[in-house]
């Protein structure tokens, strides 16, 4: 496997509260290209992935956040760490490998809304 391409885990949250998130992975991501590339990527190819229900396939993804990179420690928080927004959110601009992705980084891609409704008020119903 080349240096530039990795595999990366990107967790599709549904929904915080119900900690609501289904995994899926990607092989020979390049990691040369924008962050913005990859969710556009990642937005067009989930709608023709038979394995996820409609409502991940029919969601309003806009953004990503590192949760966890290969031989590094792991959040307590089930769904996505509330901490650390400013290095682990990632800029739209960056490419994915200077915004911290690495091989077998895993990401999470939600809507940015819930994110904060949630960050206000982690509270889960479960």
């Amino acid at each position: 496997m080349a240096s530039k391409e990795a595999i990366v885990t990107v967790r599709l949250v549904r929904s915080f509260e119900h900690r609501n998130f289904k995994p899926v992975v990607y092989q020979n991501v390049d990691l040369n290209q924008t962050v913005k590339d990859f969710m556009e990527f990642v937005k067009n190819d989930i709608p023709s992935r038979s394995g996820l229900l409609l409502p991940f396939r029919n969601y309003k993804y806009d953004k990503m956040k590192i949760i966890h990179q290969a031989h590094g420690a792991k959040t307590n928080e089930l769904i996505v760490s509330l901490e650390d927004d400013d290095k682990l959110i990632l800029k739209d601009n960056a490419t994915l490998k200077a915004a911290g992705i690495g091989h077998e980084t895993e990401v999470a891609f939600f809507c940015n809304e819930d994110y904060e409704k949630y960050r206000a008020d982690p509270k889960t119903v479960w």
